[in-house]
């Protein structure tokens, strides 16, 4: 009988944020339990095709770098796609998009971005970590799910197994370095319900100038910073939250709702991004400009079927 051939790597030095992602934790909000998930969920897609992984299975979400470091205990073949984060196997540059040979005592290092924010590491089948209310993703403020199943990130001495046999390797159907969430600072925004209570030289602001990454950005949200935003709506029942929502508190600077934001909120809301444009921003460094651009539900439904197809037609 031939059994699995478990392989692990072990994380020497912790870097700002590194945390284990699957596509998402779904069918829990009404329990106040958010998605979660890979924030680009693109790149994430591309990080398992490489392997021949299912699309959804578990992954690394390394987030700036800074300096986070894992050494292989065997041998093993990887996959990196998403930002380029300065990546060394020793002393050899590792470029994203593509699978690698590591082999055991050999140290991979990310330093800092060098384009894109987030790149995503993976490897055979997935990592293997506890499941969590259907899913295998990290949550900080939820304390769910992640590598020890508590949402933490990756800490100096943890270890990341994996069991998985290892598919043919493949080679992405595009140049890596200018993947679709890496490229091109327009986002799409479906507008919402409450956009009519806004002002029309806010509206105009929102859809004709220029908005910056804000230092204010996580996996919870993103501060656009740019003009003021006025809305006459007074005060707001609070509803649910969908990814992408774009929602302007009092002080008139959009925040843009992510994967690990609240269920629900009461702040008036543009509309939302579509689920590309997410994961464009997702790939963002503050200081970067983005311009918001209008779409109907129908264009962004069309974009986004056409998006899966591609995928689907390189699975």
């Amino acid at each position: 009988m031939n059994h699995a051939v478990s392989r692990a790597l072990r994380v020497v030095q912790e870097g700002p944020l590194a945390l284990v992602v699957d596509g998402g934790r779904f069918g829990v909000r009404h329990l106040g339990v958010t998605q979660g998930g890979a924030a680009d969920w693109i790149s994430f897609y591309w990080a398992n095709w490489l392997l021949g992984n299912a699309a959804d299975a578990a992954a690394l979400e390394i987030v700036i770098g800074g300096g986070l470091t894992l050494e292989a205990e065997q041998d093993a073949t990887l996959a990196l796609a998403g930002a380029d984060l300065g990546a060394r196997l020793d002393d050899s540059p590792l470029a994203p998009g593509a699978t690698f040979r590591i082999a055991a005592g050999q140290r991979l290092t990310f330093s800092q971005p060098r384009q894109g924010l987030r790149a995503y590491l993976a490897v055979p089948g997935g990592f293997d970590v506890p499941e969590v209310l259907g899913s295998r993703s990290a949550t900080a403020r939820e304390q769910l799910g992640g590598h020890l199943g508590d949402g933490s990130a990756l800490r100096n001495g943890n270890r990341l197994e994996w069991s998985g046999q290892q598919a043919p390797e493949r080679r992405l159907p595009f140049d890596p370095a200018k993947g679709i969430t890496l490229v091109g600072r327009q986002l799409a925004l479906v507008p919402g319900s409450q956009i009519g209570h806004f002002t029309g030289v806010s509206l105009y602001r929102a859809f004709n100038a220029p908005w910056r990454i804000d230092d204010r950005a996580d996996r919870m949200g993103v501060r656009l910073r740019g003009p003021e935003l006025h809305c006459r709506l007074g005060s707001m029942i609070s509803e649910g939250i969908p990814l992408g929502a774009v929602q302007v508190p009092p002080d008139g600077q959009p925040i843009v709702l992510l994967n690990d934001r609240q269920t629900i909120g009461g702040y008036p809301r543009l509309g939302a991004l579509t689920p590309l444009s997410t994961a464009c921003l997702a790939q963002c460094l503050p200081g970067e400009e983005v311009r918001l651009v209008a779409t109907s539900s129908e264009q962004a439904l069309a974009r986004h079927r056409s998006c899966l197809n591609e995928l689907h037609r390189n699975g």
